[in-house]
């Protein structure tokens, strides 16, 4: 019998022997790159762990603190946006102030806002909790200098333990990651793969994606970490540039991040049959892993690369400017912030490359290749009038993608209807600005107008607004677009053939009516929650539901979701 959730379940014995007889105590097939496994026990974790890295253990730290009397805080990992009231709204990096942490899923907390539920999962418990003070304005002018020399050495001495907290921490942290990745690979991958009438290659490639890949990379990141810890004195750890030395590697995060959403989906699909909730949880107790369902334990890779950036920036808080490591540790947070950010906007990316395809079938007559083809993303659409040379004047609806400006022609009767026209490559365009008036290269009267013009074969294309402020946002569009491109360059930002490919499948079968379209959110989704009881009686209830949580970006994104996508569904037939 085995306790989960304050729930008795009951496994059978079945269960077990169907992945014991299949070598269940088999060693790894995973190794190092020098041939051995630095192996780490969960007993041996737990000894040089703190309580609250262990199972339930941040739970009673935080509880006991609250207890006594402490002022607790937590940093989000991911935005929290809800329209319940009952629920703590908050965004990346803010920090909240918990109040109660009696239920392990749902926790009570303040931020500037309001006190509401919030959950657990989009948290990290700052590891120092007490402020330092920066500086010695407290102490009275008439104190000794030796009182003052005296205060200033206890500051340093408190700063030194709080940068030793937030070193073992990502030591610890990471330790205790390494142990719940090699329990994904070898408890089920590996166990998987053995039973062919279960599962099909297709189907593990989606639930687990990379994650060998994640496995074998922070195995060697750990090892070279540990070459840096100073266990005599951590406090003159040097890691900094241990995150420097990898950052281009943390780019395999993600692939797992873009893939964990049909991760969740395709695992809630098998999880629906008995047979495969007790093999995965027969799995789990064979390789005697912590009481975590697989889905947890999927989310761990998503989790990890959001802290990262929230630890070094708190390791850099407590790290002096005269430190070795401080112009490393500064370097290497904003690296991973950064790497955050890449995956981040890639996650965006193919949350816009579904809508693009669901655009692109709804249009009439479409001709050449797919939009997706060179442009992953909308920047602006809206209507314009084009002009031709020969003064003809054509009313057009146009859709400003990265690398080309496609324009439409709507239905006479049926106005939600949009028929193909003709495209333009941005590439080669160069925007300039018209005076209102008698133009000379198309000798007629314009007003509110712009041209594009290609400078290698000098073709002119000449579009006029309604408006002065519609032509000032198409122009500033237009400069975005080529900045867009610019940074798309320079960050390595790259959508893979074969999803462009599935998302203009996906809108195709969806157009024909021959399966009902999923909507792609992009956003992992936390173990399932127990419908749980009221723990406070001035709360209505502990919320049930799941909430949507997004991949972490610590700062702004460099650009924010596109505001043009309403335009979409009132030009072209999106409503089934």
């Amino acid at each position: 019998m085995v306790a989960r959730g304050g729930m008795a379940r009951f496994w059978s014995l079945e269960s077990l022997q169907m992945v014991a007889a299949d070598g269940g105590t088999e060693p790894s097939a995973l190794v190092d790159d020098n041939g051995s496994e630095e192996d780490y026990s969960y007993e041996e974790l737990c000894q040089a762990t703190p309580r609250y890295l262990q199972p339930g253990g941040e739970q009673l730290a935080i509880n006991e603190l609250i207890s006594d009397g402490s002022i607790v805080y937590a940093e989000a990992l991911w935005d929290h946006v809800t329209m319940d009231d009952q629920e703590l709204g908050f965004k990346a990096g803010d920090v909240i102030r918990v109040l109660e942490a009696s239920n392990k899923d749902w926790w009570w907390g303040r931020n500037e806002d309001k006190e509401a539920w919030f959950p657990a999962s989009f948290v990290r418990l700052r590891v120092n909790q007490e402020e330092v003070p920066e500086n010695c304005s407290s102490i009275q002018d008439e104190e000794q200098d030796a009182d003052i020399s005296k205060h200033r050495q206890k500051i340093a001495e408190n700063k030194d333990q709080m940068r030793t907290n937030v070193i073992q921490e990502i030591m610890n942290t990471e330790r205790v990651y390494i142990k719940h990745l090699k329990d994904i690979c070898e408890g089920y991958i590996r166990q998987c793969r053995k039973h062919t009438g279960m599962f099909t290659t297709a189907q593990l490639s989606t639930i687990f994606g990379n994650i060998e890949d994640i496995y074998k990379f922070q195995r060697k990141f750990l090892k070279d970490l540990e070459k840096q810890y100073n266990k005599e004195e951590p406090h003159l750890s040097e890691i900094g540039s241990c995150f420097l030395q990898h950052q281009e590697g943390f780019a395999i995060y993600s692939e797992y991040c873009n893939n964990h959403p049909s991760a969740c989906i395709e695992l809630s699909k098998l999880m629906k049959q008995g047979k495969y909730r007790h093999f995965f949880e027969a799995c789990r107790l064979l390789q005697q892993m912590i009481d975590i369902a697989i889905d947890g334990f999927l989310l761990t890779p998503v989790q990890k690369i959001c802290k990262y950036p929230l630890q070094l920036a708190e390791l850099l808080k407590y790290t002096t400017q005269e430190h070795s490591d401080y112009n490393n540790i500064k370097a290497a947070y904003e690296a991973m912030k950064n790497v955050a950010c890449l995956i981040n906007e890639r996650k965006r990316r193919l949350e816009s490359i579904d809508k693009i395809a669901r655009w692109q079938v709804s249009i009439v007559d479409w001709e050449g290749p797919d939009v997706l083809a060179r442009s992953s993303e909308l920047i602006h659409s809206g209507e314009l009038t084009k002009i031709s040379k020969q003064g003809k004047s054509q009313q057009r609806t146009f859709f400003l993608f990265d690398h080309q400006l496609v324009f439409c022609k709507k239905d006479l009767l049926r106005r939600d209807i949009l028929y193909y026209k003709d495209r333009i490559d941005m590439d080669e365009m160069e925007i300039v600005d018209t005076e209102d008036g008698r133009d000379k290269d198309f000798n007629i009267n314009v007003k509110n107008a712009f041209k594009i013009l290609n400078r290698a074969t000098e073709e002119i294309h000449l579009f006029c607004a309604k408006k002065q402020e519609d032509k000032k946002r198409w122009m500033e569009a237009c400069e975005s677009e080529r900045r867009r491109v610019q940074e798309d360059k320079e960050m390595g930002m790259e959508i893979s053939e074969n999803q462009k490919k599935q998302a203009m499948q996906n809108a195709r079968k969806s157009r024909h009516g021959k399966i009902k379209g999923v909507s792609y959110n992009g956003c992992p989704v936390p173990p399932p929650h127990q419908s749980l009881h009221p723990i406070h009686q001035r709360h209505i209830t502990v919320p049930t539901s799941i909430p949507q949580q997004q991949v972490f970006a610590l700062a702004e994104p460099k650009r924010k979701p596109s505001l043009f996508w309403h335009t979409f569904n009132k030009l072209t037939p999106f409503k089934k």
